[in-house]
């Protein structure tokens, strides 16, 4: 009886997960336009860091693929390997390729963690990722791998919210609302010091980072940084 209500339990919440991913699924694809309008320059910004050179690129929690139009913009025929966690992620991103223009053989969705990169040691030239460190289990060991599969010279574009201000009302409301954040928004941490993490992981080339404010939903992410990093 015992071993029953176990199986019953983890079937509960197994179908639980499943839920809260299609449903942050769809939030991400129908709620965050007024988000991606604003971040619109400073995304401009950073995928002109990418160049012709930059033929094989991995986006890490490529999500329903709002940056395929960057890409597209920059290198049509660009190999994109696109990795993320959710499943459920597959079919956006393989319409927003569609919609942007990319050889759809070009695109390739890899189910994965950022901590875990399932590719080779030096095997693509940029890797980018936009609203991710705060959702992975560990940031210094991601960072770790991002180096790792980047080829020297390689770049690491990235924009993420962060955690705002010691000590400020703001920062308060990113440690109450927290935990919330993290199961209805698939792992998502509010109070993540990105900025140091990524000074501190040893890119050897150096990184650049800027810091803004962002006003549009989701209000609690406002701080962000935005950059790049060069293996």
């Amino acid at each position: 009886m015992l071993f029953v209500q176990r199986m019953f339990q983890e079937h509960i919440i197994r179908r639980g997960r499943r839920y809260i991913r299609r449903l942050n699924s769809w939030l991400l694809n129908t709620t965050m336009q007024s988000y991606w309008d604003e971040i619109e320059n400073f995304k401009n910004k950073l995928f002109d860091k990418l160049t012709a050179k930059d033929e094989k690129v991995l986006e890490i929690g490529i999500g329903t693929g709002p940056n395929m139009r960057y890409f597209a913009a920059r290198n049509v025929n660009v190999t994109l390997l696109g990795l993320d966690p959710n499943p459920k992620m597959k079919k956006y991103a393989r319409k927003a390729a569609v919609r942007a223009g990319l050889n759809p053989k070009n695109f390739i969705f890899k189910q994965g963690v950022g901590e875990a990169i399932p590719l080779e040691d030096g095997s693509v030239d940029a890797v980018v990722a936009t609203l991710v460190l705060c959702t992975v289990s560990d940031v210094t060991r991601t960072l770790n791998e991002i180096k790792r599969v980047l080829r020297p010279g390689g770049s690491f574009i990235f924009l993420e919210h962060v955690a705002a201000e010691d000590g400020s009302l703001f920062r308060c409301l990113q440690k109450l609302l927290d935990p919330l954040q993290q199961i209805f928004a698939d792992g998502c941490h509010l109070t993540r010091n990105t900025r140091e993490c990524i000074l501190e992981a040893g890119f050897s080339g150096g990184a650049e980072i800027e810091t803004v404010s962002m006003y549009s939903f989701p209000w609690i992410t406002r701080p962000h940084i935005y950059g790049v990093a060069y293996k």
